[in-house]
This record gives structure tokens, sequence and C-alpha cells, in this order.
């Protein structure tokens, strides 16, 4: 099969199967006498193997030494265990960074309860002081002000459906 035709089977951009086989992360296909690619099902089947591992938010890194495992049968599977076991410390981290990140969009939110026009938005001032340094309450520990203050966030939990901790 063509570029083209691997690209509607598995839904990835020809050019990302180019750049795949350019890491060596797919192997080179067969070329044509006219210089066209020749993907075969051997081929399709290690570009679905790198798009679920990419679906599963692994590097090029991982996914190389995945490949790897896969080619050469005696590795152990505790390195494989490993390296899922890393991917899912990256997980755990990027939660926590998103928990935080959605901590500091309620405190901002809670700069505004009202329909103000734009030049009153408490949203708006507070992001406009901060981009001219002064502290800001997004980057202060939830649900304090910059003197150690704690705010009310009642009003944006309750219309997020959330409790005061950001939980539903």
């Amino acid at each position: 099969m063509l570029i083209g035709e691997l690209a509607r089977q598995t839904g990835c951009d020809a050019e990302t199967i180019r750049y795949y086989e350019r890491e060596g992360l797919l192997s080179a296909p067969q070329r044509s006498s006219s210089g066209y690619r020749r993907y075969n099902a051997e081929q399709l089947g290690e570009l679905n193997f790198i798009l679920h591992c990419r679906s599963l938010g692994m590097s090029l890194a991982d996914i190389r030494n995945l490949a790897a495992f896969k080619a050469d049968h005696r590795h152990d599977c505790e390195d494989i265990n490993l390296l899922i076991d890393q991917q899912i410390g990256k997980v755990h981290r990027q939660i926590e960074s998103l928990r935080l990140l959605e901590q500091q969009l309620l405190a901002l939110r809670d700069k505004c309860h009202d329909t103000h026009s734009a030049a009153d938005c408490g949203i708006l001032q507070t992001l406009v002081e901060a981009a001219e340094g002064e502290p800001c309450v997004c980057h202060t520990p939830f649900g304090q002000d910059n003197h150690g203050h704690s705010h009310d966030h009642d009003h944006a939990a309750k219309k997020n459906g959330r409790t005061q901790k950001g939980r539903p």
C-alpha cells in the first residue's frame, strides 16, 4: 500500500509516518521503481503499535525501547514494567500539575462574581496587574491572598459544581 492508504487506515498524517521512518521507529518500506514507498502489513502493525503507545503519552524514546523489547524476547518483563511504572509516575505528576492549574484558575475566577464591562472585570484587572509585576492571587497558595488571609471560593466552587477543594 502507498503512504496515503497507510495514512487513511491508521489516521496518521503522511508526514508523521515519514518522520517515524526517519527516526527508525517504523521499518523502511520497499520502494517502487518510481520511488514510491510501498508499505506492507508488518509496517501497518508497527505503525499501529507506535500510535497506540503515543495515545498513552509515551515518548519516542520509550516507544523505541518497547519496540526493542518486542523484537528481542530475551529481555525480562521487569524492564517493561519499569518503563510503564515511569510513565505512570509521569502521569501522576501531570495530574498534580493540572490540579494546581485548576486551583489557580478557580482563584482567578473568584476575582469576578458579577456581570461587568470588561474594563471593570476583576479577572482582567488581576491579569494586567500580574503582567505589571504585581503579585497574582492565582499564584499564591489556593484560598489565600498575598498576606495569608483566606478567600471564600464558594461562588466559584458552586458555579463549577465543586466543593471548596475544587473536587466534585
